[in-house]
């Protein structure tokens, strides 16, 4: 093979690569995305079920803050779970699945200091081969912010916004996570067919009292 074909195919196989997610590091993370149309019914809430919604939920200015006691009762009376006020996005009324190709969850977040022991963010599943319900979860532990309990992938978040972009590649069964549109996070999902992503904050081991988290500028967005 020529000195011309090698250069040509040292140029062209890279383009092939754009659809991985590998590549989405690099400028607009978004490159590629098209969002998709959000109203207020497509965001469902999930509260402590003896409390009116105003006493762990507010939207004003664009921003959602989300809040709950760890004394808290479930989101139903017939639940198990630990307290939580979250918000599901749910897009199959709109007739999409979040069930095949590339997905993006991006939005601004803050988290006050004291909050922890809690997941503010999570994609939910139908059950993955372990028996669980989520194929990722990011959870605030003294100011971290962590893979579920294990690795870390910011420090150093309280009080302060910070951009997030997850990108689930469901085909690649492949989960990044960016902060401040730097990659931080790469991980193998853990299964489940339909999923969809939630925010808020969501009780788990060794929780503060009061936890708390703000949301704004959320954008869903699938690729094509």
């Amino acid at each position: 093979m020529g000195s011309f074909a090698w250069f040509l195919l040292a140029f062209l196989f890279p383009l092939t690569l754009v659809k991985d997610v590998n590549l989405l590091c690099h400028g607009d993370l978004t490159d590629g995305f098209i969002p998709v149309p959000l109203n207020e019914s497509n965001y469902h809430k999930l509260w402590p079920y003896n409390l009116p919604l105003s006493d762990c939920y507010s939207f004003t200015d664009g921003v959602r803050k989300l809040w709950v006691y760890s004394t808290d009762k479930s989101h139903s009376h017939s639940s198990t779970t630990k307290p939580r006020t979250e918000i599901s996005i749910s897009l199959i009324d709109d007739g999409y699945t979040y069930a095949s190709g590339m997905w993006q969850f991006e939005r601004q977040a803050y988290v006050p200091n004291g909050t922890s022991g809690v997941c503010i963010m999570q994609i939910f599943c139908s059950p993955n081969a372990d028996g669980g319900a989520t194929t990722l979860m990011l959870r605030v532990y003294d100011g971290a912010l962590k893979y579920y309990q294990q690795q870390t992938v910011e420090d150093n978040i309280y009080d302060q916004w910070f951009k997030v972009n997850v990108i689930h590649d469901t085909a690649a069964k492949v989960v990044k996570v960016f902060i401040n549109s730097a990659l931080k996070l790469t991980v193998n999902n853990r299964g489940g067919s339909i999923h969809s992503f939630k925010f808020g904050v969501y009780t788990q081991n060794n929780s503060s009292c009061y936890m708390e988290s703000c949301w704004k500028g959320i954008k869903v967005l699938k690729f094509v």
